[in-house]
């Protein structure tokens, strides 16, 4: 007979590919773990990993097993989730990822507001880059995700946030500073500071210049790193300009705005949604948070139709 034990301490291996970790992680002795995995294998008469390996990874029927049995425990949790939900109850804990580029602008105006609305959530949440966060959410190491879409990934759903504009953001000292209209050919310079591959606001300045071939030898050095902040100290001190998300000005003092240009010609957009999988049980709470989001950022930033969605991918 196959158990909920079994298949979760299956899960468990997969996610940190180690038996004493996931045994630590499932409290429970690394022997436990060994064990009933070891029953569940000649339950089914084959072998779930190749243990001759390190890290172990799942053999190929392993794999199939592996994955049947996270979605046994995502609906095995649903019944729970739909009693909570019928009696209206909003409770538990919900894990977010939410890349470096939205996190310091975003958090601060809607996880106080849920909190209050809804006292009983527990909420976690990790800084990671997409690809990152698009990985956890398989492994059911996320609940949901909150980064720029779209993805192209169709076992990811994706709910719309808002659409905030790409700003231009230059040194006081350059030529953008006086200048009041910028069209997007103006901007494809060696000048222009980026942010380290693998970001991707990075990404949709690099597709919206037009730069593939980016060098930056008129720069008096390389920075590879995801903090918009630092980028922007960075260009107060060297010079040049960079591209900021539109959540970000808002966080700017008056001086700070005087160095913020809009483009002329066209008002590029990033899309910001919330991502999870079907897996994902808490409906409502999805429906709650994606509301609750939605009603603390500048109203005018729901609207899509105010400018050209920038994709990334």
């Amino acid at each position: 007979m196959i158990t909920l034990i079994q298949l979760e301490y299956v899960v468990a291996v997969d996610t940190y590919r180690h038996f004493a970790t996931a045994a630590e992680k499932c409290f429970v002795t690394q022997p436990t773990l060994s064990m009933q995995i070891k029953k569940l294998e000649e339950h089914l008469d084959l072998i779930i990993f190749d243990r001759t390996r390190q890290p172990v990874v799942p053999t190929l029927l392993g794999e199939k097993v592996i994955e049947q049995a996270r979605i046994v425990l995502h609906e095995s949790k649903r019944i729970h989730s739909l009693i909570l939900e019928e009696k209206e109850d909003i409770t538990g804990e919900i894990r977010i990822g939410v890349i470096p580029t939205i996190s310091p602008y975003l958090l601060p105006l809607f996880t106080g507001k849920f909190k209050s609305l809804y006292p009983k959530v527990k909420i976690k949440v990790e800084e990671l880059i997409t690809e990152r966060i698009e990985e956890q959410i398989k492994k059911d190491l996320l609940d949901v995700g909150i980064l720029v879409t779209p993805l192209q990934n169709p076992g990811i759903i994706e709910q719309p946030l808002y659409y905030e504009e790409m700003l231009v953001y230059s040194n006081p000292k350059h030529q953008f500073a006086a200048q009041p209209i910028i069209d997007i050919k103006d901007i494809a310079t060696p000048e222009i500071w980026l942010l380290s591959d693998g970001h991707c606001f990075r990404h949709q300045v690099v597709n919206l210049c037009d730069i593939q071939n980016f060098k930056s030898d008129a720069l008096p050095f390389e920075f590879e790193g995801g903090n918009l902040d630092t980028l922007m100290r960075i260009i107060d001190k060297e010079g040049g300009y960079t591209l900021i998300p539109e959540l970000s000005s808002l966080e700017l003092d008056f001086e700070k705005q005087k160095q913020v240009r809009r483009f002329h010609d066209l008002t590029p957009l990033r899309e910001v949604a919330l991502v999870y999988t079907r897996k994902f049980a808490k409906t409502k709470l999805i429906d709650n948070l994606i509301q609750t989001i939605k009603d603390s950022v500048p109203q005018h930033m729901l609207d899509q139709k105010r400018g050209t969605i920038v994709e990334w991918k």
